[in-house]
Formats: C-alpha cells, structure tokens, sequence
C-alpha cells in the first residue's frame, strides 16, 4: 500500500514538473516574440508623435482612439469597439509667464505650467507678494493677515529618503491637488508648487488639481524644480519681491470621448473576462510616452502575443484603453458601469500606469486563498529578473472592478527615474527604451497566460 502511494506521489511529480517544464517553454517563446519584434516600438512612436498632447477632450485624444482601434483591428481580433463617455474639456491656453520682479536682484523669468483644470489669470495676470510655505499647517499659523491679496509657494520636495517613489509622490501630491483652495481660504491670489518630480531640472511638471467648493477659484500653476529652488533663494533675500504669472487656461463644455477595447475571445470561459489595460490620455505638454503610452502598448502587445503565437486563452482577454484617468477617471467608471449593465464575469485586472521602464514583478489584491498561487508565480520570471511578486494591487482605472471580485494586479516597473518623466514635456518617445517596453509586453503577456491557464 505505502509503496503504491509512493508511486503515484512520484508520477504526480513528474506530472508537474512536466507541465512546468512545458509552461517554461511557452513563456521563454512569449519573451523571445516579444523582444525580437519591433510591432510596440513603432505602435508606441505612432501614438507619441501623432497625438502628443491628447489630454481628454482633445482632437489629439481623438486621434488616439482612432489609433489605436486601427491597430487592434489590424491585429483581427475577435471584436474591437468603443465605449462612448462624456469627459471635462480643460485647455491650457497659448501664453504662460512668470517673472520674479526684486528691487534688490532684478527681473528673473520662471518656467511653469498651468495645472490641470485651473482658471487662468487673465491676459494681464496677477501680481502680488510671495510667501513660501511648505504645509497647510503653515498657512493657518500665517493667517488671512499675513495671506491675503499674496502668492502662495508651496515647496515642499518629495521625500528624497524614501526608495519608493510612488510614496514620495503620494506624500507631497496634496500640494497639487488642494493647495489652491487652501491657500485660497486665506484669501491667497494665487498658488504655484514646486514640481512633483525627484529629478533638478527646468521641466514644469503638471497634473490634476480641484477646488473646493465655496471658496474663490485661484489660478494654479507648478514651477520647475530648478526655478523652484532659485525662486526661495531670491525670497531668502529679499521677502518683499513680487511675482507676475499669466496663464490662458480654461474649461470649457464638457465633449464626447471613448474608451478603446479590443478582444481575444475565450475558448472555455468566453463570459469571464481578464482585463489588462493602460490610459489613453496624456498630458498636453509632453508625449505621454511612460503615462501612459507604454502603458496601453503593454496591453495590445501582451494580446498581440498571445494571438500571434497561437495560445488559445479559456477566458476573454480584453486590452482596454480608458480614457480621462488623470482628470476624473470617467472611462474607468464607464467600463464599470457597462459592466455592470451587461452582467459582465470580470476574472482578473492588469493596470500598467508606472511607465515602460525595466518590470521588475507585480502587485496581486486578491482574495486570500487566491494569494499563495499568485506568489509563487514569481518562479516562472526568475530567468527574466522579475522577482517582485507582492501583496497589494490595482490602480485608477481598474480599482472599479474589484466589486466584481476581480483579482486587481499592478505591473511594476523599476521607479527610481519615473518621476523625472511623470506629467511634463520631458515624457516624450526618446525616453522609452525599446528592450525594456518589450520586456514589459512580455511579462504581462505571460502573467495572462499563467492566470488563464492554472485558473489562478
């Protein structure tokens, strides 16, 4: 009996070794399409040089979606369409200036850039006083006396101790997103920040900002982290300068935008849908190369792979451009809505949004008997250098699914250089390397097929 259980205990072994032996081959075949083939490079080129500036409601973002459409129905997949959304219309104007006036060291000009969904200041702009701040603590100790009719400067830096940039950035983002209502309660004329990014350089980093309501709408605007840096030096030395800023910048009628799905139909369970997706929409001052054009080019490639090598997935695998992720997230929450009206089975939710840098692993929120399998995962991407398979997943755009009890992953890049790119015009296609999108491709392409296969 104890020999006949040894056995089968044996031959189960060999089994599994067999079938890992064999998953081994299909992935390294997933790799080896991936990295010779020059299909996302140049579908990444098209999308950066062809629709720079596409933030929603652009004709840019327009012509993205028509891009990217076309690609997928070139690829002949089983169905490509459109999800009709209605998105904000902000626009950045023509003119944006800033000049330090200082009796005592003169006329100093600043590179800025309006933020996201700000008033403009009018053709003649504003001037006034600048007091420099680094927290909204520090405004309610200075008061309405000392704030009002003055320019607030928020520059406050992410925290360069912190390895994880993201918590870096999350850390200090308030600034951006609520320091002109803040600074506005004390009634501050206006607001400017110092550029989110770990990098000293003379780019203006943008982003979303929002008020509050009831308190008077202020023009927002970021300064590069050089200029950032320059302008608290001349206000060390003289508290009394004045800074004119003019932006152009307005919203208009909210328009009509969509999403982009295309679809590899599943053999088995053609109801159960597995998601990788990326956002569509950019930034008007860069290329949107790593947020989020690699991004959305992990997800077509990943099922351009998967079709082109013949892997027949059970479930549907869906690519998925959302649009309008960096204002309102409205494509996120009408691929949701959609889902929910058509009773949708949503699997498993792959959300590349961290850039096309080297992938270093995943992040899994899953329930947790789920989890274990996840992990171990990580023994299939060794070979590649991918070894980070963590506990805590998702993003902006997927983050709706989780009421279908979607398991939500996050691909994971390597960030240390992400923020130098992040939401200015330094993200532009030269700064995406082709080997390192490709590996991306790849590894998304392979977690699919792993997910599908072992019903993970």
């Amino acid at each position: 009996m104890k020999k006949s259980v040894a056995i089968i205990s044996f031959l189960s072994l060999l089994v599994n070794l067999y079938a890992q032996s064999q998953d081994s081959v299909i992935i390294r075949r997933i790799f080896d399409e991936a990295l010779t083939s020059r299909a996302a490079y140049e579908n990444l080129r098209y999308l950066c040089k062809n629709t720079k500036g596409r933030i929603c409601g652009s004709p840019q973002a327009a012509e993205a979606v028509e891009f990217t459409s076309q690609v997928m129905l070139d690829m002949e997949l089983d169905s490509v369409y459109l999800q009709e959304l209605m998105v904000k219309r902000w626009v950045r104007g023509m003119n944006e200036e800033a000049y330090v006036i200082s009796s005592l060291f003169g006329f100093h000009e600043l590179t800025i850039s309006g933020l996201g969904t700000s008033v403009g200041t009018g053709e003649k702009g504003i001037i006034g006083k600048v007091l420099e701040v680094q927290t909204f603590d520090d405004l309610e100790k200075l008061g309405t006396e000392n704030i009002k009719g003055k320019l607030v400067f928020f520059n406050r830096p992410m925290d360069p101790t912190l390895i994880n940039t993201f918590a870096a950035y999350g850390g200090a983002a308030d600034q951006r997103t609520r320091g002109a209502s803040e600074a506005a309660r004390y009634g501050a004329i206006g607001m400017v920040i110092r550029s989110l990014t770990t990098a000293l350089d003379d780019f203006p980093h943008t982003g979303v900002m929002y008020y509050e309501e009831g308190i008077p709408k202020i023009p927002a605007v970021s300064v590069s982290t050089i200029d950032a840096e320059q302008l608290s030096r001349l206000l060390s030395g003289d508290p009394d300068l004045h800074l004119h800023i003019i932006s152009n910048c307005k919203n208009l009628d909210e328009v009509t935008s969509h999403n982009v799905v295309g679809e590899l139909k599943g053999t088995v369970y053609p109801d159960q849908i597995i998601t990788i997706g990326g956002h569509l929409d950019a930034w008007d001052t860069g290329e949107g190369a790593h947020d989020d054009g690699t991004g959305c080019i992990h997800a077509i490639e990943a099922v351009r792979l998967l079709k082109d090598l013949g892997i027949q997935p059970k479930r549907t695998i869906r690519a998925v451009m959302f649009m309008d992720e960096e204002i309102a997230q409205r494509g996120a929450k009408k691929y949701a809505e959609l889902a929910r009206e058509n009773n949708e089975k949503h699997y498993a939710a792959i959300e590349s949004d961290r850039g096309g840098l080297t992938p270093v692993g995943f992040g899994f929120t899953a329930a947790e008997e789920r989890m274990e399998g996840f992990l171990q995962l990580k023994e299939y991407f060794k070979p590649y250098g991918i070894t980070e398979f963590v506990r805590g997943g998702g993003g902006a755009d997927i983050g709706p699914l989780r009421e279908f009890g979607a398991t939500l992953i996050s691909f994971i890049p390597e960030m240390q250089r992400y923020f130098d790119y992040h939401h200015s015009p330094n993200d532009t296609f030269e700064q995406v390397n082709i080997r390192e999108l490709q590996l991306g491709c790849a590894a998304i392409a392979a977690l699919v097929y792993l997910i599908d296969k072992y019903d993970l």
